[in-house]
């Protein structure tokens, strides 16, 4: 006689822990093809923007929708992203475990959880932000995910240049949140972003050279090979030594930021210079997890002499 195993929980209510292990697995998929470490990054720089364009601090009433409002819909991008490279996700080694890729999530719901997150953060920055900052980051969710992903980066190996426009916009969001306008230097932040953009995911398409290979993407490593990329790396933070300048030059920041710039701009170039002349296995990697480290600390900096500086007496 075969032995029937029962899967009615202790408490008599029904739920084993194996159905909450699995609910709870479900979720942590939605939450994945969000890319929270991506997100955050992009809130980070967007909260900066809207504490730049105002002297005081930033209201509740301002602050919690717009974050709220830019967070979803920049998780909303990120999930159009699994849905449309799900082939190829499947296929790469950094990709192939990701919840649409294994079938974990089906591309139906991931777009309608997309479709919900997009609808809700449009409505939460059209109602209680701006209309502005709604079309400006719906913008931005169409360059990501339509423009750069669907398009550019199976049509040119610029693609991440001419697409990193997208990811370049949070900053400027940020301001228009709170000014309800396009400020010039709201449009310096968003360059500080765009130019930092190709050297930082040109150094990851090095090391994944070979998959992006496999899977008929032409990023520049693929394209012009890697030690011409390497040079492109090296030029670009060359450049954003210098857009790293301006905020300082043309008044928007104080000493502070000029200090930490210019520490983060060299050490970047340092990583750069040791990937074009003298990299090992490891360095290409390296370079793109401390570009992360740099935009993040540059933005910080920017963050601490807009509040700190005035307080200094003199």
């Amino acid at each position: 006689m075969s032995e029937t195993v029962s899967t009615q929980s202790p408490d008599g209510l029904g739920t084993t822990p194996e159905v909450i292990e699995a609910k709870t697995a479900i979720w942590r998929d939605y939450y994945e093809i969000t890319k929270p470490r991506v997100v955050a990054l992009l809130v980070l720089t967007a909260l900066v923007g809207m504490c730049l364009s105002v002297p005081g601090t930033i209201p509740w009433q301002v602050l919690i929708p717009s974050m709220v409002g830019i967070g979803f819909l920049s998780s909303a991008a990120a999930a159009i992203n699994h849905i449309v490279d799900e082939r190829i996700d499947s296929i790469m080694g950094r990709t192939y475990n990701r919840p649409v890729a294994t079938g974990r999530l089906t591309p139906r719901n991931a777009t309608l959880f997309a479709m919900f997150l997009a609808v809700s953060g449009f409505a939460i920055l059209y109602s209680l932000v701006n209309p502005l900052t709604a079309w400006l980051t719906f913008a931005g969710l169409v360059g990501y995910s339509f423009v750069y992903t669907m398009y550019l980066k199976r049509a040119t190996p610029q693609n991440i240049t001419i697409g990193g426009l997208a990811g370049a916009i949070p900053p400027l969001l940020g301001w228009t949140a709170m000014t309800n306008e396009i400020h010039p230097n709201a449009l310096l932040l968003v360059l500080l972003i765009f130019t930092w953009t190709p050297p930082h995911f040109w150094a990851l398409a090095i090391h994944r050279k070979d998959e992006y290979a496999k899977v008929n993407i032409p990023m520049l490593p693929v394209t012009h090979g890697v030690n011409f990329t390497k040079t492109q790396i090296l030029l670009y933070t060359v450049l954003l030594f210098v857009v790293g300048l301006l905020p300082y030059l043309v008044g928007m920041s104080n000493w502070l930021y000029l200090i930490g710039a210019v520490t983060l701009n060299l050490m970047f170039f340092a990583y750069a210079w040791k990937l074009k002349f003298n990299a090992n296995e490891n360095t290409a990697m390296d370079t793109f997890k401390f570009s992360i480290v740099h935009l993040m600390g540059l933005f910080i900096i920017l963050l601490l002499d807009h509040y700190l500086l005035p307080m200094v007496p003199g």
